[in-house]
């Protein structure tokens, strides 16, 4: 049996129990969480998350990368003009991990060989220190003036070795951090 055979077997079983066909498309968390592709890294398992609880990006590293970020701005001006056009809250959780395999992007001489042999950039994914990192990607978040003011913003470290996750920023609203 495949992978794919035995997702598809496991489908079937979900859908002998599916009740969730009446979801309203704006998530119950009001939050989109942006994490990295890992398979240890599951935003469903790591939050208890249930369905139609909270849109979840996935990328190498968890990196608010130029795409994700359209994403997110796509997201909360859809999200907004969905609800009355009444912006807000819309929560932004950047989620990155310990052991990371996008720690490897950061270094020259593997970024260039990706380059090379795929002519893809993952300099933009490359993770040097995950507080720089989740740092940097809320300033550009900060600074990019087509993100809405009342996009709010928390950043979080899992740790693939205990399961806990390590609040690095304190939920936030753009709006607060453009005025300071």
């Amino acid at each position: 049996m495949t992978s794919t055979q035995e997702l598809i077997e496991r489908n079937t079983k979900f859908a002998e129990t599916f009740q969730d066909a009446e979801l309203p498309i704006i998530p119950k968390l009001r939050s989109v969480i942006l994490t990295c592709t890992d398979a240890r890294v599951d935003p469903a398992h790591l939050f208890d998350l249930e369905l139609g609880d909270s849109v979840v990006i996935r990328n190498n590293g968890g990196r608010l990368t130029s795409s994700a970020l359209d994403e997110v701005i796509t997201l909360s001006i859809l999200v907004s003009t969905m609800d009355g056009g009444e912006p807000g809250p819309f929560n932004l959780v950047l989620v990155q991990h310990t052991k990371c395999g996008a720690e490897r992007f950061a270094d020259p001489p593997i970024q260039k060989m990706i380059l090379d042999r795929t002519g893809v950039d993952v300099s933009e994914s490359a993770i040097h220190d995950h507080h720089e990192s989740l740092g940097s990607d809320v300033e550009r978040l900060r600074d990019d003036p087509r993100v809405p003011d009342h996009v709010v913003v928390s950043a979080l470290i899992y740790d693939v070795d205990t399961g806990r996750v390590e609040q690095v920023l304190a939920p936030k609203a753009v709006s607060e951090m453009r005025a300071s």
